[in-house]
């Protein structure tokens, strides 16, 4: 099954049981919602229909969301983790509660995509929010064999996006040793003090990325040999190069530009990570041209996502500043200058440096970006 299907196949059966299909927003957040960079899960557009603002879709609703999560680009490479992701999701808002919510990602993963749940989680309470002892019986009446782990805060308990807002304990589906499902319960409200209020109206907010239930679908062993990723790894075969230039070219679609602070900076960031390992490959920048045609042009998103027209000029004319900055920055590196150089001249992050300079001292370098900060403050 091809991405796109299983994507249209999750959209269809909320659809067919009452859920209005929300399109996703964009990957940056309302302008008034301050409290991530990016839109990092699909509950962001719908977090006032949480705390009782009227929803204009109706009570439940189903989405698959543009999604960037940059506390992953070190782990980028590995069989599941991506800085850009979709999350297929239903929500309701004081609609349905944690029996309907439970019983229908039960009956779309073993029903509708035919495959074996190994077990679940739930959470084990702590000192502040009790067991989730309802949702244990919940599974138990479904499938008596099932079996069910209990987690702490750590794994079972998601939110709030930023410091305050809606958020709740978890149930978690997982599949083929990878978690596949996360059915967020959202009956607390977190304040800027980090109390929990219970919430007026209790809420559903689940999500699931569609790459890794693609994987499951496609029976392979990482998200980079999904149907996703197959035409630009054919290119890069690199999946940093595949994932970050693929979430760049999402972030560009959405009015992102690279620059030196906030989103920009994410974005620069990715981009320099990007041809690093093209450098390091022996990969020709125009490559990267070839690996945003791939993107733009993949079936799974023609029709449903618009890009830039001027993506690749946008991402050529940084990469190429960026090379040249590289470049001189490592000649003086070479004629016995401290790497340090490379951070207070051409103000490259020590995460830049450790990539293209070997055996960097790290402590080193940290006590001097410490004094370096220090002078910078007393000459103010």
């Amino acid at each position: 099954m091809k991405s796109e299907e299983i994507r249209s196949k999750f959209l269809e059966f909320f659809q067919k049981r009452g859920h209005v299909i929300v399109p996703s927003s964009s990957v940056v957040p309302d302008k008034n919602d301050l409290s991530v960079l990016f839109t990092t899960a699909g509950m962001q557009q719908f977090k006032p229909f949480y705390l009782r603002e009227k929803s204009p879709y109706g009570s439940n609703v189903a989405s698959s969301q543009k999604c960037v999560r940059t506390s992953d680009i070190e782990e980028v490479g590995d069989e599941r983790h991506l800085t850009f992701f979709e999350m297929l999701g239903n929500f309701s808002f004081g609609g349905y509660w944690k029996k309907e919510a439970i019983s229908y990602a039960h009956e779309f993963i073993t029903k509708e995509m035919g495959l074996s749940i190994d077990y679940v989680t739930i959470f084990e309470g702590d000192s502040e929010v009790f067991e989730d002892k309802e949702s244990v019986n919940i599974w138990k009446a479904i499938d008596p064999n099932l079996t069910i782990k209990k987690f702490g805060r750590e794994d079972n308990f998601w939110g709030p996006t930023g410091e305050s807002g809606p958020c709740g304990p978890t149930t978690e589906i997982y599949v083929n040793g990878i978690e596949i499902w996360n059915i967020v319960f959202n009956e607390y409200f977190k304040n800027v003090e980090g109390k929990f209020e219970k919430l007026k109206q209790t809420g559903i907010d689940t999500g699931m990325g569609l790459e890794r239930l693609t994987m499951a679908l496609q029976k392979k062993e990482t998200v980079f040999e999904t149907d996703l990723f197959k035409s630009t790894m054919q290119v890069a075969n690199s999946s940093i190069i595949a994932d970050h230039i693929r979430t760049s070219v999402f972030m560009i679609a959405d009015g992102v530009l690279p620059s030196n602070t906030d989103r920009g900076y994410v974005l620069r960031r990715l981009l320099r990570r990007a041809y690093i390992h093209a450098r390091k490959l022996k990969i020709e920048t125009e490559t990267l041209n070839a690996v945003i045609g791939k993107v733009v042009e993949h079936p799974s998103y023609k029709g449903l996502y618009a890009f830039a027209e001027n993506t690749k000029e946008i991402v050529m004319n940084e990469i190429e500043k960026f090379k040249k900055t590289l470049e001189t920055g490592l000649k003086q590196v070479k004629a016995d200058r401290d790497p340090f150089t490379l951070f207070t001249s051409f103000g490259l992050p020590l995460e830049i440096i450790k990539e293209v300079v070997p055996n960097v001292d790290e402590d080193k370098f940290k006590k001097q970006m410490e004094e370096h900060r220090k002078l910078s403050s007393s000459s103010l």
